[in-house]
């Protein structure tokens, strides 16, 4: 038998390198997967926003906020003039108000002078016939009223008392003497349809100035 021939020492294995790519075709590699990633990001966005198959109705675009132009001072013009108009309908309105409240207390005051007057002088002319001092004196009595209150002038109320079962009518004659007892002024009071047991109180006042100072005397009362 032939003896082996002595063996060599093995040269160890180098590994495979991978082939060397040149500059072009890593270009084309890198290319390559940027069309493919924009095409994916392309077809996730058209899948997302594109209707269904089944029909449904498309969303429509985000509404957009309305133009601030349109509010414009013309706008607001017609709304401030209807106000102005209404404040100015109710302060026309509370005017006429006040002015008719205000008339009628006029003629409620001059209704009541007036009945005073008539009054007084229908006093004046039931007393004219009477003779001595009438028939009244004890159902009428007179206070004098201070100055301070009647603004300094001379005045007194005369008081007139029903004391009888029907409605009458009353007559005084007040006289306005100085220190000598000479009557200087003479007024008459009067009231009407006055009831049973019932009381009335007017004023005889004096038109002559504060001096000489004069007093008030009841000179006359008649019950008619």
């Amino acid at each position: 038998m032939n003896p082996m021939p002595p063996r060599g020492k093995r040269r160890p294995t180098r590994p495979t390198r991978p082939a060397h790519r040149g500059p072009a075709v890593s270009a084309a590699l890198t290319l390559a997967a940027t069309v493919t990633a924009a095409a994916a990001l392309v077809s996730c966005g058209t899948d997302s926003d594109a209707p269904s198959s089944e029909g449904s109705e498309t969303v429509s675009a985000r509404p957009t906020a309305p133009d601030a132009s349109s509010f414009s001072e013309k706008t607001a013009s017609p709304l401030k003039s209807q106000a102005s108009e209404a404040a100015e309908s109710a302060r026309a309105s509370a005017s006429e108000a006040q002015a008719s409240a205000s008339k009628r207390a006029d003629e409620f005051e001059a209704s009541v002078s007036a009945d005073t007057e008539r009054a007084n002088q229908a006093a004046e002319k039931a007393l004219k016939g009477v003779a001595g001092r009438g028939n009244a004196m004890s159902d009428v009595s007179m206070t004098g009223k201070p100055r301070s209150e009647t603004g300094g002038v001379l005045a007194s109320v005369v008081t007139f008392t029903n004391r009888t079962d029907k409605t009458a009518d009353f007559a005084v004659q007040v006289d306005f003497v100085d220190s000598s007892g000479k009557a200087v002024e003479t007024r008459y009071v009067g009231t009407e349809n006055l009831e049973p047991g019932k009381r009335a109180q007017r004023y005889a006042i004096s038109h002559e100035p504060p001096e000489p100072k004069l007093s008030a005397k009841l000179v006359k009362a008649q019950r008619y």
